[in-house]
C-alpha cells in the first residue's frame, strides 16, 4: 500500500467515527427530558422493571411504577409502555426513564379532555377530608365535595370509601396540581333520561318499585330511577311503626303504591301497606261488641295500654278499664309490652280507626257480685279506707268501697263532729242503705244500727201525753 493511500485510509475512519458521534449527539439532543417515548417490558422482578427503550442500556424503573390505584401490577413481559425521560445519558451512565412521570403526563391530558368534553372518568374513592372525599383518578389525586357526592345530601360518606366510580371533570388546574371531580353530576346525567320516562309514566295507583336510600325520623325516601318517593311513617304498614327502621333498612329494594304525585313539584309520595288490604274493613262484623280474644300489648301510655287483636290492628284499653276498683291506675303497674292479656270489644269506629277495649269486663264485677250476695238493710264489716269532707269510705269484701255519709254516722252528733272519731284503718259496722251496681255506688249507715231515737220518742209518747 502507498503512503497516499495509507494517508487516506487513515483518515476516513477518524471521520466515520466523529460522524456516528455527531449522529448520536444529534439523536440526544433530540430526545429531551420529559419526552414521553415508548419502551418494551423485557423482565420483571419484585423490586424492579426493565426496560429496553432502544438506548445504548436497558433501563430499571421500580416496579411500583406499574401497579394500579389498587396496588395490582399492570404489566407483562413482551408488553409496549410509555414511559418519560427523566436524565439523558451522558456517556457515562444510563438513560433514566420514568413510568409514573408518562402515567401522569397521560392522566393531566386524558382529565383535561374528559373536563372540556364533558367525558365520565373512572376513579377510586380512597378516604374522607375535610369538606370531602379523595379520588384517585388514573393516578392523579383529585377532590368529591361531600356536596357533589349523591343528588341528594349524604351526612355519612363512609360506605363509599374503597369503592370505584364514574365522575366528571369540573374544575382542572394542573399547576395547582387540583382536580375537582363530581358523582352528582353522573348520576344526573344517568337519571335524566330514565327520569324523564317515569315521570311521563307516573301516575296515583300505579305500583312502583325502588331502592331505599334514606330512612329519618319520619319516613323513607326511595329512590324510583330519576326521582325520589317518600315512605311516610303512617303508610309503611297497617300496624303502629315505631321508627321507619323497623319496616325497612337502606339498600332494600321495596313495592310500593303511588299515593300522590305533584307534578310540578316532582314529589312522589308512596305507601307499602296500600298492596294489602285494609285490616279495619270490615272489623265490626268480625269482631261484635263484647266480644272477648287475647291480644299482645304494644304499647303504654299514661292513659292506658294499646294491645294488638290481629296484625296492625290496635285498641286502646285506657285506665278506667283496666280495674274495676282503683280507676286511677298506673297502666305500667297491671301490665308490660309484650304481655298477653284477654280483651273485651266495647266498641270499634272504623271511620275513625279506634277500638276501645276492656280489660276489667274479662273478670267477673265486685259490684255485681255484692249485689247479688247483699240486701239493703244487712249489717257488713269493713275497714276505714279513707275520710273525705263528707263521709267516710269503708272497704267491702271484692275490693269495693261503700260510703258512710256525713248524715249517716250519728242521730245524736253532728256529721263533722261525728266523722273526727274515725281513723284510717279502723274497723266498722254499718248498715246497707241503698246499693248501685251500676253506678258503683254502695251507700252505708252507722246510726242505722240504732232505732231513730226520734219515732222512738214518738211512738213512747202518742199524742196528748205530758211530757
Amino acid at each position: 500500500m502507498s503512503t497516499a493511500t495509507a494517508s487516506a485510509t487513515s483518515t476516513k475512519a477518524p471521520m466515520e467515527s466523529f460522524a456516528a458521534l455527531f449522529e448520536e449527539s444529534i439523536a440526544r439532543q433530540e430526545m429531551r427530558i420529559g419526552e414521553v417515548i415508548t419502551a418494551e417490558v423485557v423482565g420483571i422482578d419484585d423490586n424492579f422493571v426493565t426496560v429496553n427503550a432502544g438506548l445504548k442500556s436497558e433501563s430499571l424503573i421500580p416496579v411500583e411504577e406499574f401497579k394500579s390505584d389498587r396496588g395490582e401490577l399492570e404489566v407483562n413481559v413482551g408488553d409496549f409502555v410509555p414511559v418519560a425521560i427523566e436524565s439523558l445519558e451522558d456517556g457515562y451512565g444510563s438513560t433514566k426513564l420514568s413510568r409514573d412521570r408518562a402515567k401522569r403526563l397521560a392522566a393531566w391530558l386524558d382529565l383535561e379532555s374528559a373536563m372540556q368534553e364533558g367525558r365520565i372518568v373512572k376513579g377510586l374513592i380512597q378516604g374522607k377530608v375535610k369538606g370531602g372525599l379523595t379520588v384517585m383518578c388514573n393516578g392523579i389525586r383529585a377532590f368529591l365535595p361531600g356536596s357533589l357526592v349523591d343528588v341528594r345530601p349524604i351526612k355519612d360518606t363512609s360506605p363509599y370509601e374503597g369503592k370505584e366510580g364514574d365522575f366528571k371533570v369540573i374544575k382542572l388546574d394542573r399547576k395547582r396540581n387540583n382536580v375537582v371531580v363530581s358523582r352528582k353530576a353522573v348520576l344526573e346525567q344517568s337519571m335524566g333520561a330514565e327520569r324523564q320516562a317515569l315521570l311521563e309514566n307516573l301516575k296515583e295507583g300505579a305500583t312502583v318499585k325502588g331502592i331505599v336510600k334514606n330512612i329519618t325520623e319520619y319516613g323513607a325516601f326511595v329512590d324510583l330511577g330519576g326521582i325520589d318517593g317518600l315512605l311516610h311513617i303512617t303508610d309503611l304498614a297497617w300496624r303502629r311503626v315505631k321508627h321507619p327502621s323497623e319496616v325497612v333498612n337502606v339498600g332494600d329494594e321495596v313495592t310500593a303504591v303511588v299515593l300522590k304525585f305533584d307534578q310540578e313539584k316532582n314529589r312522589v309520595s308512596l305507601g307499602m301497606k296500600q298492596l294489602g288490604e285494609d285490616p279495619w274493613v270490615g272489623l265490626s262484623r268480625r269482631y261484635p261488641t263484647g266480644t272477648r280474644m287475647f291480644g299482645k300489648v304494644a304499647n303504654l301510655t299514661e292513659y292506658g295500654a294499646f294491645v294488638e287483636i290481629e296484625p296492625g290492628i290496635e285498641g286502646l284499653v285506657h285506665v278506667s278499664e283496666m280495674d274495676w276498683t282503683n280507676k286511677n291506675v298506673n297502666p305500667a303497674k297491671v301490665v308490660s309490652v309484650g304481655d298477653e292479656v284477654e280483651v273485651m270489644i266495647l266498641d270499634i269506629d272504623e271511620e275513625r280507626r279506634r277500638i276501645s277495649l276492656g280489660m276489667k269486663q274479662c273478670k267477673a264485677n265486685p259490684w255485681d257480685e255484692f249485689a247479688a250476695t247483699h240486701q239493703k238493710g244487712e249489717r257488713v264489716v269493713g275497714q276505714v279506707k279513707s275520710i273525705t269532707d263528707f263521709g267516710v269510705f269503708v272497704g267491702l269484701e271484692g275490693g269495693i268501697d261503700g260510703l258512710i255519709h256525713l248524715s249517716d254516722i250519728s242521730w245524736n252528733e253532728q256529721g263533722e263532729e261525728a266523722v273526727r272519731r274515725f281513723k284510717k284503718g279502723d274497723e266498722v259496722e254499718a248498715v246497707i242503705i241503698a246499693i248501685d251496681p251500676e253506678r258503683e255506688r254502695i251507700s252505708l249507715g252507722i246510726k242505722q244500727l240504732e232505732h231513730d231515737p226520734f219515732t222512738t220518742y214518738v211512738a213512747d209518747h202518742p199524742k196528748g201525753s205530758i211530757v
